[in-house]
């Protein structure tokens, strides 16, 4: 695969390019290219050159990978800035990152210390995976979620704490809904 697959995809995901010339702009493309020469120097201990390439690709796209991350074919990193990627990081095939993710560590684990992302996965904006946490195939990351536990594949995960929502009961849901819509329509129609 490489980086003829990952443009197809990112072209596949991404309604807004027009063309493979538009597809050079997008810095998502860029930091997965530095980050595969990084990556070389990382595996052949060139640590030095290896963070100098990714301190590079930092200051050009906003988008800060450690060179010892792994990271599959695929992987697209959409509107990337602020993204953060730690070094025991591991991240599956045809992945879809959004803005402001981190895949970090806690700060209290000791050897593997970031997440492993599966194959299919979608991150939402602004998410933080924290720890040496699985994020099982399949699952998708609702923006702005904290997620601090592992995940099982196929799983939909949204909130502040990060809770699974794909086996919930939808009428709970719904009730919710309309209870905040009947409040707003009161505020509305009383003037509060």
């Amino acid at each position: 695969m490489g980086i003829r697959y990952l443009a197809r995809f990112i072209r596949e995901h991404d309604p807004a390019i027009r063309s493979n010339i538009e597809l050079l702009l997008y810095q998502g493309l860029w930091a997965i290219i530095f980050h595969r020469a990084a990556h070389w120097m990382y595996k052949r201990r060139l640590f030095l050159l290896s963070r100098l390439v990714s301190q590079i690709s930092r200051f050009l796209t906003g988008i800060e990978i450690h060179p010892g991350a792994v990271i599959g074919d695929g992987v697209f990193i959409d509107h990337g800035a602020g993204v953060v990627i730690g070094e025991t990081c591991e991240i599956g095939n045809n992945v879809v990152i959004y803005q402001g993710v981190t895949l970090g560590g806690t700060g209290k684990d000791v050897g593997k210390r970031h997440p492993t992302i599966g194959s299919n996965v979608v991150i939402g904006a602004g998410t933080a995976v924290l720890g040496p946490i699985s994020i099982g195939a399949g699952s998708k990351l609702g923006a702005g979620t904290v997620v601090l536990r592992d995940v099982p594949p196929n799983s939909t995960v949204v909130g502040e704490r990060g809770r699974d929502i794909q086996n919930e009961h939808s009428l709970h849901l719904e009730i919710e809904l309309l209870r905040k819509r009947v409040e707003y329509l009161e505020a509305k129609v009383l003037g509060r």
